[in-house]
This record gives structure tokens, sequence and C-alpha cells, in this order.
């Protein structure tokens, strides 16, 4: 089998990602049924951190383990990478690709996971850099297909993203794009994706019937099916201190009760990637309210790990094993 790595929100193909939101939610339906399927038994996973992680380390861990599979975490200081490793990011990639059979990475440089990738053996996987994180991008695909809206296919859903151009708006922006949905990014001007990432959005979008918007016009949260915010800081630039961002976003794009009401939509849902900041980019009364969706979300970080690593390490699956999903779940 050929390597593939998935680095890149449009790393796969709109057919791949399909067939990945269906593997997870079929993988999780057999271990709702009590089954653990060891799709990956014997398997281990090198995890390459270098930033903090709650659920993107505890789903990658957790997915592994439940397939039959091992994890490795990989701090800093614990290998011998970097100033006090000795050891450059090459080396280190192809040692460590010879070892496990799939590595996974959380680091402030995309060009750092690219050149992992480069050089390891094994497939990498982007656990979130500073461009992007595909990752949440699948498990976002599988919480929106769960929540589809009544009577809609996923290119009629509209999604807005509201606030700053962080890795997860890029994200989302890739993912409507590639899925054909239609995407807005209500926030500042200041704050829009930058143009490079806009035109390779829209032209993507533009191949699968859906479209991109840029606005800071109150009225683009109309007729939103899912409204989805991350917290205010600058992913391309320095970050902000709390008073200068607070002064940018708030209150405006705070997402509330009443910007709520503004997408006139009685069954839109509330998107977040977590951790929030309660009382800066989202209130708790929307956060914890009855359109949130948002702990779902996170728990299908893991239904989007177990369909990747499963993927990865062994291609789409024969007609036999999808069948003996198909039949736990009879």
């Amino acid at each position: 089998m050929v390597k593939r790595d998935f680095i890149d929100t449009c790393s796969f193909s709109k057919d791949e990602m399909e067939y990945l939101a269906e593997l997870g939610i079929k993988i999780k339906e057999t271990i709702n049924h009590g089954y653990y399927p060891s799709l990956l038994k014997g398997k281990s996973l090198g995890m390459i951190f270098d930033q903090v992680s709650t659920r993107t380390r505890c789903s990658a861990e957790t997915a592994m383990t439940e397939l039959g599979g091992h994890a490795l975490y990989l701090a800093p200081g614990q290998i011998q990478l970097g100033e006090n490793g000795h050891e450059g990011l090459a080396d280190t990639s192809h040692a460590l690709g010879d070892l496990v059979d799939i590595i996974g990475v959380r680091t402030a440089s995309h060009e750092d996971i690219v050149e992992i990738a480069q050089n390891s053996p094994a497939p990498v996987v982007n656990f979130m850099s500073d461009n992007d994180h595909p990752t949440q991008a699948l498990g976002d695909l599988i919480t929106i297909r769960e929540f589809l809206p009544q009577g809609k296919n996923l290119s009629d859903v509209k999604l807005v993203f509201v606030g700053d151009a962080t890795q997860i708006t890029v994200s989302a922006l890739f993912l409507c794009a590639q899925m054909g949905m239609h995407f807005v990014q209500y926030g500042p001007r200041s704050k829009w994706v930058p143009s490079a990432v806009y035109d390779k959005a829209k032209k993507l979008a533009q191949e699968n019937g859906g479209t991109i918007t840029l606005s800071d016009d109150e009225k683009v949260l109309e007729n939103s099916d899912f409204v989805y915010t991350d917290v205010w800081y600058g992913l391309y630039e320095q970050e902000l201190d709390k008073e200068e961002y607070m002064k940018v976003f708030y209150p405006k794009y705070q997402v509330n009760d009443e910007l709520i009401t503004k997408t006139n939509n009685s069954a839109v849902k509330f998107m977040h990637c977590l951790p929030a900041n309660r009382g800066e980019e989202v209130t708790a009364a929307v956060l914890d309210g009855e359109k949130s969706i948002v702990w779902q979300q996170a728990a299908n970080k893991k239904t989007a790990m177990r369909a990747v690593f499963t993927y990865l390490l062994k291609g789409q699956l024969n007609n036999e094993s999808q069948k003996a999903l198909q039949n736990l779940l009879a």
C-alpha cells in the first residue's frame, strides 16, 4: 500500500472524506453496541507534541487503544529532537517512522509537519499546526452529518464562522469548499482569512458547487444551519492581549442569544472546537444551551481519529470487512 499522509484538510478527495466520515460513524456504532473491532491490532502511534492538548491527544490515544493498537506520547524533552536532543527533524522523523506504524504531530510550524512527512516511512497526521487542523475538520464533518437539518443534503448546508481567522476557521473553510457546502466568515475585515487561502478555497468551492463569503455584515447570519466560533487571537500575527482583542471583536462578534436570533432559524446549531473562553467569543448561555452541539463535536474527534488511522494503515476496508461491521449493527 502506498504511504499517505493527512497534513491538510484537502489532503483527501471529497469521496475519501465522505468514506472516512461513513467509516468513522460505522465504527462508532459498533463500539456503542459493545464491540471493539481489532482493526489496528499490533499497530503503534507515535505522537509528537510541542503544544498542550486535551481533546486531540486523548482522542488519538483512546482511538488507537479501542481498535487494538497502542499510542506513545512524545512530549518535548522525551525524545532526542531539537536543541537539547542533538538530533534534527529529518533524522528523528526517519528513525521514528521505522519504529512506529503511524505518527501524529502537533506543532506551531506547518512546515515542520511537512518535513516530518517527507522523511518518515510511516504515515503522518497533522494534529494541528499554525495553518490547519484536518482531524478537527473530519470530526466536524461527522458532526454536521449527524445533525444534518431535516430535508437537507450537505450541499444545502450553510455554516457561518464567527470571529477570527484561526486555523480552525481555515480547516472549516476548506472542509465546506471541498464538500460543496456554503461557508461564511463573519468578522472584521482585518481578521478575514488571507487572500491566498480565500482564493484556493473559492476555486475548490466552485469545483464542488459550494460558495465562500467573507463579510462584516450581520445579514450573512440569516438562514445559517450551523454557527461556529473559536477563541479570539491572531493566527497570522502576534497574539493580541485580551484588552486589544476585546476591542476588535466585542460585542459585535460574540456568539450570544441575540446573535443566534439573527439567524432566523429556530433549528440552528452552535459549534466550537474548544476550549472556549466563556464571556468572550461565546456566552455560557449559548455554550451550554439547547442549540449547542459542542460536546458531541468534541467526542467526534475520536470518531475521526479511528477512521483516519484505519484508512492510513489499512486503506479502504474490503467488502468482507465492511460487511462484518454492518452485520454487527443488524
